[in-house]
């Protein structure tokens, strides 16, 4: 199985994450984030594999977040019902995500991907 990718096109670090794995040669399978919104058990999967909070998966910086006021109200929520939100709308999810079996990598540094994927920077 490839690398699962989850991305939207517009989205800036998407873009260079994307870019990373074309120039690599790195084989994956694309997914639109809002197209095909991540469900309750796949997020519920990819945070458990992750370790990271569940905090982390959101997308912070995006406007739906701040609309929602969600940064006051992530720190009430149970697991059930952030992930429970986050099933709701792409946009509220922090892109891109990156899987590979048991390894979820949320976000794009470059030198995380490089160890992900075991290939250094072209």
């Amino acid at each position: 199985m490839s690398i699962l990718f989850i991305q939207y096109p517009k989205c800036t670090t998407c873009i260079k994450a994307k870019k990373f794995l074309v120039e690599n040669n790195i084989e994956f399978q694309d997914r639109h984030i809002v197209e095909n919104n991540p469900t309750k058990e796949e997020l519920t999967l990819w945070i458990d594999k992750s370790g990271l909070e569940i905090k982390k998966f959101f997308n912070t910086s995006g406007k739906l977040y701040k609309e929602m006021n969600l940064k006051d109200k992530i720190k009430d929520m149970s697991k059930d019902e952030a992930i429970e939100l986050l099933s709701t709308n792409g946009m509220l999810v922090k892109r891109p995500i990156l899987i590979d079996g048991d390894k979820v990598l949320v976000g794009f540094k470059e030198d995380n991907y490089e160890k992900f994927t075991n290939k250094p920077s072209q």
